[in-house]
This record gives C-alpha cells, sequence and structure tokens, in this order.
C-alpha cells in the first residue's frame, strides 16, 4: 500500500496475540496483492484491464468498493474511488485494511490495539489500567510540533486520520476536476470509532475546503475534525473538544 505500518498490542495470551499478529501481517501483505495498483498483477489491475469480473475476485474487493461508494454518496462525490478515470480504491482500502487488523487482534484476546498505518490510527480498549490511548496530530506549520493530542478516554475504539499536504505534497483530488485539490486548507484531521470510515471523510473534507468541508464533517455523526489553514487558522467541530487531551 506504499506505507509502513506499525503495531503496539497489550495484554492477552502471549501465544495466542503472537498467532493473531501473524496472521494481521500477512493479511496486509494479502490486501496489498489484491489492491495494488501499481502491481500488474493484482486484481484490481485485471479488473480494471477487464480480466477479471468482480464476482471473481476476492470477496473483499466487492466489500471494498461498496464501502467507495457509500463514501461516495455520504460525501456526494468530495470522495472517489475513481482517478483519472480509472478505478483507485487506494483512498478507502488502508483505512479499511488497518481497522480489520485492529480488530483480528482484539478478537484474540488483546486488551489494547494500537495499529498505525500511515500516519492514520485505529486503536481499540486501552494500553494499562486507567490509560487511554492518545495521539499526536502534527503541525503542519511547524515540523516536529503537535497541533493537538487526541484522547480516547471514555471509549472502547477510536480512530484518527489526517489529509493533508505536509508530507506528501498536493497528491489529494478534486474528483470534478481530476487535479490536485486547491483549497485554503493544509491539514485535516477526522475523529471517530472506525478508521475505514474517518480516512475518508478526511479526504473528502480537504478537497471541499475549510468552510465546506467543516459544516459537512459538523453533519457527521460520532466524528469530530480540527482543520488547519494555510494562514494558520484552526477550525474544529463543536465536540472536538471532548476529544483532546
Amino acid at each position: 500500500m506504499g506505507t509502513v505500518f506499525s503495531f503496539d498490542v497489550r495484554g492477552g495470551e502471549p501465544d495466542a496475540v503472537r498467532t493473531a499478529l501473524e496472521e494481521a501481517v500477512a493479511r496486509l501483505h494479502r490486501v496489498d496483492e489484491v489492491f495494488s495498483t501499481y502491481r500488474e498483477d493484482s486484481q484490481i489491475s485485471r479488473l480494471v484491464r477487464g480480466e477479471l469480473t468482480v464476482e471473481e475476485c476476492d470477496p473483499e474487493v466487492a466489500e471494498v468498493l461498496d464501502l467507495g461508494a457509500e463514501a461516495e454518496r455520504v460525501s456526494d462525490g468530495w470522495f472517489s474511488t475513481r482517478y483519472e478515470g480509472r478505478l483507485d480504491p487506494t483512498g478507502i482500502v488502508k483505512g479499511w485494511a488497518a481497522e480489520h487488523a485492529a480488530r483480528h487482534l482484539t478478537a484474540a484476546g488483546a486488551s489494547g490495539v494500537s495499529v498505525n498505518g500511515g500516519g492514520d490510527v485505529q486503536l481499540c480498549g486501552v494500553p494499562g489500567p486507567h490509560r487511554p490511548w492518545r495521539v499526536g496530530v502534527s503541525d503542519p506549520l511547524r515540523p516536529g510540533a503537535l497541533a493537538a493530542v487526541i484522547s480516547a478516554a471514555g471509549v472502547d475504539r477510536l480512530a484518527v486520520a489526517t489529509s493533508g499536504t505536509a508530507e506528501r505534497g498536493a497528491h489529494i483530488v478534486d474528483p470534478r476536476t481530476g487535479k490536485p485539490a486547491v483549497t485554503d486548507l493544509l491539514a485535516v484531521t477526522v475523529v471517530g470509532p472506525r478508521l475505514t470510515w474517518v480516512d475518508a471523510w478526511a479526504t473528502a473534507a480537504f478537497a471541499m475546503g475549510s468552510r465546506a468541508g467543516l459544516d459537512w464533517l459538523e453533519s457527521l455523526p460520532d466524528v469530530e475534525a480540527l482543520l488547519i489553514t494555510a494562514g494558520n487558522e484552526v477550525r474544529c467541530t463543536g465536540g472536538l473538544a471532548q476529544r483532546l487531551g
């Protein structure tokens, strides 16, 4: 998937958790084999070329395409699984894969799990007694500094995803033009229960721009967000303060 995944796993029976971790890593490699748009032999590449139908692909392909269609519907087209006219579900695959990995480890008995996929994080459980998971949000204007710290206190599952230009440049596409999105934003961080969705919502909101993006994010259930503009203006949803710490 063109990025690095890291795991922080706490508690559980060691052998069971170790086996689950190995299975989770193997599944991430399998996801890359199936969904990579850079591999000529991936099922997505073959699907684009017409060599396979969705029904002939692994069941996960249909699942991811359905999720992408739902994200496109909810965002009124600001999130898309197409790039330059071709099918490209990579915008939703990473969050979906990391979320599945975290849930797999939790099901194996881990009491606390953090899966980080390229800076986007799925959290489950707790890292220790009376200790919540905490995630730092990088400040796009001050390298090495934090714009905020998100706390998972009081919830069993939380995800944090950021879309922006600080790390990878202008890579977010405006689906209406097919060109890099031109907005007043430098970064959008979205917080919610599932990384599958908050990753997609961060991408869509960035493409919308700060005003429309914030209004839209405010309308979504169980979602909070932090938006930072190129003018160093910080905007956030009404309930974000409850997640800071």
